[in-house]
């Protein structure tokens, strides 16, 4: 099984706010037997957010996120190709793409956010 994080989930990793994440949710995610990924394109919506100040989080958090036992994913032309074809139950780009990115690499999708549920992807929250 591959877990794939919604960038709300690696944030509140960061921040070490892991009383927003169910338990039943963070056991999967710290278990040795499950890949975690985190997508270059929750890095991407991270380093936005802060550029813009929508986001409070330590100007360190890149090493936070390489110390984290969590995979990175990158983003390839055929994940963002695959953005074309999804209806528009959601607008935001940062979580389309990584829809289209658990779809083509038969992820979990990792997210709080219950729009996401409307794709034809499976998602885990509590």
């Amino acid at each position: 099984m591959k877990l794939l994080l919604d960038t709300n989930v690696v944030v509140w990793l960061l921040l070490g706010a892991r009383e927003a994440i169910p338990s039943a949710v963070a056991e999967r995610i710290a278990d040795v037997d499950i890949d975690s990924l985190v997508s270059a394109a929750s890095v991407w919506e991270i380093a936005t957010k802060r550029s813009l100040g929508k986001l409070d989080i330590d100007p360190r958090w890149r090493e936070v996120l390489n110390r984290l036992d969590i995979g990175q994913l990158p983003v390839s032309a055929e994940h963002a190709a695959g953005v074309e074809a999804l209806p528009w139950h959601h607008r935001d780009p940062f979580d389309r793409l990584l829809v289209a990115q658990a779809m083509v690499e038969g992820c979990v999708l990792v997210t709080a956010d219950r729009t996401l549920d409307q794709y034809d992807v499976q998602t885990l929250w509590g």
